[in-house]
């Protein structure tokens, strides 16, 4: 459907905004907070590391503090001149206040979802009985908080649908505080949890108890079991002593309830996989231990359905008997092929399966015994996740999103075959007036890669466009298309927005995704090079045109490029980065990414660090371009001290004409949970940064 758009600004008003740009780039520039240097050296396998701002790391020091404040003075001192950036506010608004639900989960026909009104803060949990139920409001957290920081969502639901654990967050920290509510009577029982790092819950069966999953930074994550009614004092640890914070761990019951899976997880490439008959009170077995590959597991009826890469880096799919899964049992099902597995599912007595062709999604489906059985047609290039329902029902919801198209609900009948719409956000964008594009480059070392282009339809390539470039490259996370609010207005303005598909991330199976780790992780880096050299080079743009932007492991993405090609651009937006590598795995999650980018500890592994490690490649005299870091006091995953040290190290070399800009949230953090008028603020903020470094004129669209 076509959206009426709103006329643009008049003339004078678009040349009063370039006068404004003119008069402020003309101002004196103000100089940045003053920051205690101290002779702060260590030794580390024989080379002495120099950590002036070590003392920066105290987070709740009044020193600290006081140079928190300073900091965000001196970011205002810039973006808060700017007239344009309510401009922007607004056309956010306009965007991000729309109606949306996420996809409803259905136990015994009463279906669980959520929905975000365009007024509302922060997204409602709704329940309802039967597919037509009448809807009722399971949780509304905007009363919550005065300032809408607390946010809610859900985690687990009992077989019979008469129990759902929800949890409560605030503000962006990865803690939540989990409550048990009985859908009869809409009232939480005394089986709560306090607030901690739970990870995962599982309900049993028979709603005697669930089990759940705990992480305690720098120290590890363990399986509790909590029998319904009793304190959570009494809860009992069931797995997880002997292994370290590095190791991830989940637990699920089956949907029968008879066994209890545990995935331990070495990293993003590595897992083993135990099993326990709870029905016959078992022992703990190990299914695969030790072996270099990974495995998802999910049962089927009675029968075990495992996707794995082991002996297929682009991944197969088996089928084992839970009562004696070994491995020499295994019978494969679905072959590997060209082409990687993403995910798979299993609903309605089908499998489906979820491919990744070319960084699209493709959904294929399957018998159990492994034929096939037809395929979902999807909308276009984009973003599919696989249906989700259960076994012995044949109603399935899946979503598909894309560059241009939000993020669509669809419910899809297994029997017939046949999918109808549930929920598409009415978003005043109109998707026929651009195009995406995916174009090859190829890399330092000869590897071609990927990268999306989107873009107006029609747009010149006049070697001047203004062009966001966005990287992540690791985790074995694939970057497929989605909407987003800020490809959405750089796309209005007249600009490219371009998204490379990075080794590191999953986009070509594991063989990519070890491509981009530990002692191969200046790979990741040299195709963002490359990526940015074939925009120049194809005269999309040019380097005063050009900005990177990069989160958390995208952060250290793009603190690396500042600092191996500073000269390649104009801007950078780093956000919740980690930048310090020598020192992220002593700081509250850091011990987990070990298995993806090693250890200083490690003589071997540091020499890998130190030599891309950010913060310790910051030399004076070289033209960084300017860089604005945004991380919060709320990120609790991924320690803020790494912008706040690289932040006053870049600052006392950088030049007054490419300011060095820290934004630092109190609420901000690594899980979301910002309400809407806050993100609108965040995200004006950010393009304001943008528009303002490369000259972009603003316009109301």
């Amino acid at each position: 459907m076509k959206i009426i758009i709103k006329f643009l600004y008049p003339l004078a008003f678009l040349l009063a905004i370039g006068v404004n740009l003119q008069r402020l780039r003309a101002q004196s520039k103000p100089d940045p907070p003053t920051t205690r240097r101290e002779d702060t050296k260590e030794l580390i396998h024989g080379i002495e590391i120099d950590d002036p701002y070590r003392w920066l790391e105290d987070q709740n020091s009044k020193a600290t503090r006081a140079w928190i404040d300073a900091e965000n003075d001196y970011t205002d001192s810039y973006l808060g001149k700017f007239g344009f950036r309510k401009v922007i506010a607004d056309r956010l608004g306009q965007l991000l206040r729309v109606d949306w639900a996420g996809i409803p989960v259905e136990r015994n026909e009463v279906y669980f979802y959520r929905k975000k009104g365009a007024n509302d803060e922060q997204a409602i949990l709704y329940t309802k009985k039967g597919s037509n139920g009448e809807e009722r409001v399971f949780l509304d957290p905007n009363p919550l908080s005065k300032d809408h920081t607390v946010s809610a969502g859900f985690m687990d639901f009992s077989h019979d649908g008469s129990l759902a654990a929800y949890y409560l967050r605030h503000g962006g920290e990865d803690e939540v505080a989990v409550r048990i509510k009985e859908t009869s009577t809409m009232h939480d029982i005394p089986d709560s949890l306090p607030r901690a790092m739970t990870e995962g819950i599982s309900f049993k069966k028979d709603n005697s108890g669930f089990y759940y999953t705990v992480l305690r930074p720098l120290v590890g994550r363990h399986v509790y079991y909590h029998a319904m009614g009793t304190e959570t004092s009494e809860d009992v640890e069931i797995f997880g002593k002997g292994y370290g914070p590095e190791v991830g761990l989940d637990a699920s019951v089956s949907p029968d309830g008879q066994y209890l899976l545990i995935g331990v997880y070495h990293g993003w490439a590595q897992n083993d996989l135990y099993i326990q008959d709870l029905a016959g009170n078992g022992p703990m077995r190990a299914v695969v231990k030790d072996v270099d590959a990974t495995f998802e597991a999910g049962f089927a009826g009675n029968r075990m359905v495992i996707l794995t890469d082991w002996k297929a880096p682009n991944k197969r799919i088996v089928v084992a008997d839970p009562n004696d899964p070994s491995p020499d049992k295994w019978k494969e099902i679905v072959p590997a092929g060209s082409i990687p597995i993403e995910a798979l599912s299993r609903v309605g007595g089908k499998l489906f399966v979820q491919y990744l062709k070319n960084v699209a999604s493709q959904i294929k489906i399957f018998s159990i015994d492994g034929n096939p059985s037809g395929e979902i047609s999807l909308p276009g290039l984009g973003s599919a996740t696989v249906p989700f329902g259960r076994w012995e029902n044949n109603e399935a919801f899946y979503s598909f999103t894309s560059f241009t198209v939000p993020r669509t609900i669809y419910r899809y009948d297994v029997s017939k075959a046949n999918a109808t719409l549930w929920n598409r956000p009415e978003i005043p964008f109109d998707a026929d007036k651009f195009e995406t594009k995916q174009v090859w480059f190829t890399s330092k070392d000869g590897t071609k890669v990927p990268m999306f282009l989107v873009q107006r339809k029609g747009l010149n390539w006049d070697g001047k466009r203004p062009t966001l470039l966005y990287g992540y490259g690791g985790f074995n996370i694939s970057m497929t298309p989605g909407f987003s609010e800020t490809c959405v207005l750089w796309v209005e303005h007249d600009g490219v927005y371009a998204a490379a598909n990075l080794r590191g991330g999953g986009e070509f199976g594991e063989a990519w995704h070890k491509a981009g780790m530990r002692a191969s992780k200046q790979n990741v880096f040299d195709d963002f090079y490359a990526a940015a050299e074939w925009l120049v080079n194809n005269n999309v743009t040019n380097p005063s045109k050009l900005a990177i932007e990069g989160g958390s492991n995208g952060g250290l993405l793009v603190g690396a490029a500042l600092t191996q090609r500073p000269e390649l651009y104009k801007a950078v937006v780093c956000e919740y980065p980690l930048l310090d590598m020598v020192r992220y795995h002593k700081f509250l999650q850091g011990p987990q990414w070990v298995p993806e980018y090693g250890s200083a500890e490690d003589s071997i592994q540091f020499n890998t660090l130190y030599v891309y490690s950010p913060y310790h490649h910051v030399t004076s005299g070289i033209k960084y371009p300017s860089t604005l870091f945004i991380t919060g006091d709320a990120d609790t995953r991924v320690a803020p001290l790494h912008a706040r040290k690289m932040t006053a190290l870049l600052q006392s070399v950088a030049g007054p004409d490419r300011p060095i800009l820290l934004h630092y949230e109190t609420e901000g953090g690594h899980s979301g949970g910002e309400p809407t008028s806050k993100r609108i603020v965040s995200e004006a903020l950010t393009l304001s940064y943008l528009f303002w470094q490369l000259d972009i004129p603003v316009s109301e669209r």
